[in-house]
């Protein structure tokens, strides 16, 4: 179960709760049964909710479970100017990527783009430093195009055969 199915039945759980007191509570049967009522409401208003938020992106300040990320891929990248930077990242060790806004700053969009730029004529991936920062230093390199993985080594069989060139013959 996703952290949305968790979320949910929180919010259930929550529900069920107010549902309880608004019964038992010592008011006329009007007020319970609004008590009720405004339960069995919460329900359907905190889905619609949690599944509308699925098609937006997060903002990266409020990012609190994976805020001490050091560094995450960028795969795609949306900068509308003087609006916001959306950004597409996939963070190490997540199956699925995620979907996050930062405010609009010229630099670090001017950056975004070069190391984009970079990564695309190297053939690597753009990667982001520290991406849920509180505080970001726009005078700090953020976002980079990552190095080229090294070539693999070479291995020469174990039984190779033995090749003996005769030595030129000097006329």
């Amino acid at each position: 179960m996703g952290s949305i199915g968790i979320f949910f039945i929180v919010f259930v759980a929550l529900a069920t709760v107010l549902a309880n007191i608004g019964i038992w509570a010592p008011r006329k049967i009007w007020v319970r049964y609004s008590a009720v009522a405004i339960a069995g409401l919460f329900i359907p208003a905190a889905y619609a909710s949690v599944t509308d938020l699925l098609s937006r992106p997060k903002p990266a300040s409020i990012e609190w479970l994976h805020r001490n990320t050091a560094e995450a891929t960028v795969l795609s990248a949306s900068i509308v100017e003087n609006k916001s930077i959306y950004l597409w990242l996939q963070l190490s060790g997540e199956a699925e990527p995620r979907a996050y806004v930062l405010p609009y700053d010229k630099k670090t969009a001017r950056q975004l783009h070069e190391a984009q730029k970079n990564a695309k004529r190297k053939g690597t991936k753009t990667r982001m430093k520290r991406p849920f920062a509180k505080r970001r230093d726009n005078n700090k390199q953020q976002f980079y195009a990552a190095p080229q993985p090294p070539r693999p080594t070479k291995s020469t069989p174990k039984n190779a055969p033995h090749v003996v060139v005769p030595p030129a013959q000097q006329g």
